[in-house]
């Protein structure tokens, strides 16, 4: 099957920018007469008809930026909406925020809605549904029109865009390399199903620092958690059943439910248990005891998701197939939870 022929296609075949292709089709004077009838010749040639939305998209700027996040009740989001409003307004943006809550239909139809126009270029973290489907169409349709995308946090190696991350793996071994410091010798994890990418590189990485300490992994301790309403009662059976002096949970809601159903069976945190989360919010820090903590920096990270962005939007290079993961560092805050 021939490929689509898209602005992005067209690009690549002539060895120009995705803006240079979408305002030599809008016959803009712009651009040099020998180039922009190279262009235009190669469109005819294929029969390629713009969408005009796309190319108004390449040369009317809104000056906005569209975030899209799974949730805003999550404190990392809110903190990476924090950090990345703060870079685009600084550089003379808004941003537009919309929820998935999770759901891949409600992410294709915001990125379809703020495609129309609205805005210039995306922030994205991937719902749940959308990597269980493994259907990413939505996003390689914006930019295959010239609209740039950085992801950040959930992320797919199948789109090549700028991404924002954590050493996920590397953190979940720190945390775990943590706990055995402080002499746990039985430890657990709290994470989410494989196809969550977060949930699966701290799978590894928590696997990773007990097989080099020479400590068995034993599967009953690893608790994976696809539904979040169901949370409560997974987590609740599992501190029953398992016996466990050290828990490394992949975000603060596990963790402060895991906290409690420790001290519901009788035992003490730190003494008996020790629990480390991921995510250093609000409930980390007031829950009772307080949590030890792996900081995301999602200020930082979306500080750096918008301006990668920007940079993208404002580029007038030609090289727009160039793409860079940044990793954003980690922090260890302790608190009450660990010895």
């Amino acid at each position: 099957m021939a490929q689509k022929l898209t602005l992005k296609k067209i690009a690549q075949d002539l060895g120009v920018s995705i803006s240079t292709v979408s305002k030599a089709l809008r016959d803009s004077h712009e651009i040099s007469v020998e180039t922009r009838s190279k262009i235009q010749e190669y469109a005819k040639k294929f029969n390629f008809k713009p969408n005009n939305i796309a190319l108004s998209l390449k040369n009317q700027k809104t000056k906005k930026i569209g975030i899209i996040i799974p949730e805003i009740v999550h404190h990392f989001f809110a903190t990476v909406i924090a950090g990345a409003e703060r870079v685009a307004n600084e550089n003379g943006y808004q941003v537009i925020i919309c929820l998935s809550g999770e759901s891949f239909d409600k992410e294709v139809v915001n990125m379809d809605m703020l495609a129309n126009g609205s805005i210039d270029g995306f922030i994205m973290s991937l719902s749940k549904e959308t990597m269980e489907k493994q259907d990413f169409h939505h996003v390689r349709e914006v930019m295959n029109q010239g609209m740039p995308v950085v992801m950040f946090d959930r992320v797919s190696d199948d789109i090549n865009c700028d991404k924002v991350i954590i050493d996920d793996a590397g953190a979940a071994s720190s945390a775990a390399e943590f706990l055995m410091r402080k002499g746990c010798k039985k430890l657990g994890l709290i994470t989410t199903v494989d196809y969550i990418t977060v949930g699966r590189l701290r799978t590894q990485g928590f696997k990773e620092a007990l097989m080099k300490r020479g400590m068995d992994i034993v599967p009953g301790r690893i608790l994976k958690i696809g539904d979040v309403e169901d949370a409560g009662l997974q987590i609740a059976a599992y501190i029953k059943e398992q016996d466990m002096d050290g828990i490394v949970a992949v975000n603060e809601l596990f963790a402060v439910t895991a906290s409690k159903a420790i001290q519901k069976i009788g035992k003490s945190i730190p003494k008996d248990v020790a629990v480390i989360a991921f995510t250093d919010g609000m409930l980390s820090k007031y829950a009772s005891p307080t949590l030890t903590t792996i900081g995301q920096n999602g200020e930082e990270m979306g500080g750096l998701a918008a301006q990668k962005l920007i940079e993208k939007l404002e580029s007038d290079s030609s090289n727009e197939e160039s793409y860079e993961t940044v990793i954003v560092k980690t922090s260890l805050v302790e608190r009450e939870s660990t010895p």
